[in-house]
């Protein structure tokens, strides 16, 4: 099992050419100085963010500009499109009625990327 991911963590999709942070809403969340995510945040434009160029020809723009360019692949913006939440190892612990997200689970984009959390962003709290 991973770590817990909180707000900020870096994410890559295996057809993007950038990395991309996570983004947690503060809302009936644990705070570990910044917003601990769950398995439900995979909200497109929301929790992912576009990860620079998309090279997948599942995606339509892509196999567009790949046929107008004759067969040459051409990458095109990535529009993260994340129907489903994330996958995991089964949940331990729970945020409300939501599996904590763990920095082992993997995000699967309709365009056929799966997106993997390359840094949880858990920082290390202090207990007096």
């Amino acid at each position: 099992m991973g770590v817990p991911v909180c707000a900020g963590a870096q994410m890559m999709c295996s057809f993007g050419t950038a990395p991309a942070v996570l983004g947690v809403l503060p809302l009936n969340r644990v705070l570990a100085a910044t917003p601990v995510a769950s398995m439900m945040d995979h909200v497109p434009f929301l929790n992912i963010v576009p990860f620079g160029q998309c090279s997948s020809m599942s995606n339509p723009m892509v196999a567009a500009a790949t046929a107008a360019a004759l067969g040459t692949l051409t990458p095109m913006p990535c529009i993260p499109v994340t129907v489903s939440p994330w996958v995991g190892s089964p949940p331990t612990v729970t945020l409300g009625t939501f599996p904590v997200l763990d920095s082992d689970a993997t995000l699967n984009c309709m365009w056929g990327g799966v997106i993997t959390i390359t840094n949880p962003a858990m920082v290390g709290v202090m207990v007096p």
